[in-house]
């Protein structure tokens, strides 16, 4: 693809041309709309490869797109009316696969770009999945739970004539977890025509109780500390006494700080929507992922007079920092785990690490991203990076369809064999096309793709 020089007041990088493709299917105009950000990251992959035209134009928009708007009743009396949607991206690989979040700012452009890079994060890992997504627009912690169950049970009812244990398998992922999975899975289970072991897998990252897997609750994490444990080496950093910082702390970066702590890791600071905590010698993450169930954030950790939890050591001179601080915290490691698009240029500049892992979707801007390749720090892509929670759910969709159990230890080596591979994919194709690491796993998920669709045909 050709490049356009940047005007003298932005980053030094060169800005991509804007592809034909987007003209020809009608997209925004703005470089900064997630959805044309995500699709221009595939799009330049597919030009270093070569990749046909007719399935960029099939990747560059998903397949169906569903809105639907269901009331519930509150408990106060009332009726509320909530929005959400389904989008099924692509199938070619198998049936759609992905999650659905619960989020006051759920938008359509969201839920497109997430199901795109479902697509890619399963071609790239190679399980038999395309990209699907999901999610209502709600703040889940401002309803009671028998509120927040009536949701999910109409939420489910509104978009079961789409999905199926066969055709397209929800999963959690922001503002979800395993009970609203269980609470899914049963609606779907009492009202469809599937037999109900069937129906069972219809979703998955359900309790362990009802069909879920070992190791799913900490997937997405384990996978982000497969990935790292393989690739830093090669960049000469050590796994033992590196320094870590996460962004954000929920499910994944708290499993992930957990996993690489235990690894030998320190990690040094970690913010939050409540806060942002430093230490130096390392932060027990243990503790403070037990105390931050408990108190739905970090804020005010720092004032516990030892740590809390199952921590293999206490925390002592942990300091509450501002935000600027915490960017400009050295370490080995940067790992965004939050939402899409949190680090722009202002951020981006401030970062001094080596490495950035995407343990979130899209966490940079278009220009943050140029600004972080421009200093030099490689970054580590979210199809590679977080495509251990996808992984895991291929797992207890196929226990559920054997009809087996596997145990903990098991889920976690196949885990790595399939994250490890997946990183190897990713470096290769840096080889071939001499390019960086995010437009080399993007190649390596598209010339699987490529090879799929050169067999199948168009039909008709």
């Amino acid at each position: 693809m050709s490049t356009a020089t940047p005007p003298s007041d932005t980053a030094a990088s060169p800005i991509p041309s804007r592809d034909p493709v987007f003209d020809e299917l009608g997209f925004p105009t703005d470089p900064d709309n997630l959805y044309t950000q995500t699709v221009g990251q595939m799009l330049t992959a597919a030009e270093a490869i070569n990749l046909q035209h007719r399935v960029r134009i099939i990747l560059a928009q998903p397949k169906n797109e569903v809105m639907v708007h269901f009331p519930v009743r509150m408990n106060d009396g009332h009726h509320r009316l909530f929005k959400g949607y389904r989008i099924q991206h692509n199938n070619a690989l198998g049936p759609y696969k992905g999650g659905f979040r619960y989020h006051e700012d759920v938008h359509l452009d969201d839920v497109k770009s997430l199901a795109l890079l479902m697509t890619f994060k399963c071609a790239l890992v190679r399980i038999p999945f395309g990209g699907g997504k999901g999610g209502v627009k709600i703040d889940p912690r401002s309803l009671a739970e028998d509120e927040l169950q009536r949701v999910t049970r109409r939420y489910c009812a509104a978009i079961s004539h789409i999905i199926g244990p066969d055709h397209d398998i929800p999963a959690p992922d922001v503002g979800t977890n395993a009970q609203i999975m269980a609470w899914f899975a049963d609606t779907y289970m009492v009202s469809s025509g599937y037999a109900d072991n069937d129906a069972l897998r219809v979703v998955t990252g359900k309790p362990v109780s009802f069909g879920g897997s070992q190791g799913r609750e900490k997937a997405t994490g384990q996978g982000v500390a497969d990935v790292l444990a393989e690739m830093l080496p090669g960049i000469g950093i050590p796994l033992h006494g590196m320094s870590v910082t996460l962004l954000g702390f929920g499910n994944v970066n708290s499993w992930a700080g957990r996993i690489l702590q235990d690894m030998g890791a320190n990690i040094v600071a970690v913010m939050d929507h409540t806060a942002a905590l430093r230490n130096e010698n390392g932060l027990d993450c243990h503790a403070l992922a037990a105390y931050s169930e408990q108190n739905y954030g970090i804020a005010g950790y720092e004032k516990q007079p030892t740590a809390t939890g199952a921590g293999t050591r206490a925390d002592k001179g942990v300091e509450v920092i501002s935000e600027e601080e915490f960017y400009r915290t050295k370490c080995d490691v940067f790992i965004p785990g939050a939402l899409e698009q949190m680090i722009k240029p202002k951020q981006a500049e401030m970062m001094n690490c080596k490495v950035m892992a995407e343990a979130a979707n899209a966490p940079c801007t278009p220009a943050g991203d140029r600004v972080l390749q421009d200093k030099g720090i490689e970054i580590i892509p979210a199809i590679l990076a977080n495509a251990g929670g996808v992984t895991v759910s291929y797992f207890e969709w196929l226990q559920n369809k054997s009809c087996v159990t596997w145990d903990a230890g098991h889920v976690d080596r196949e885990l790595n064999r399939h994250m490890c591979a997946a990183a190897q994919r990713a470096l290769d194709a840096r080889k071939r096309y001499n390019c960086d690491l995010r437009t080399a796993a993007f190649a390596a998920a598209l010339e699987h793709l490529g090879e799929v669709y050169k067999v199948r045909g168009i039909f008709p």
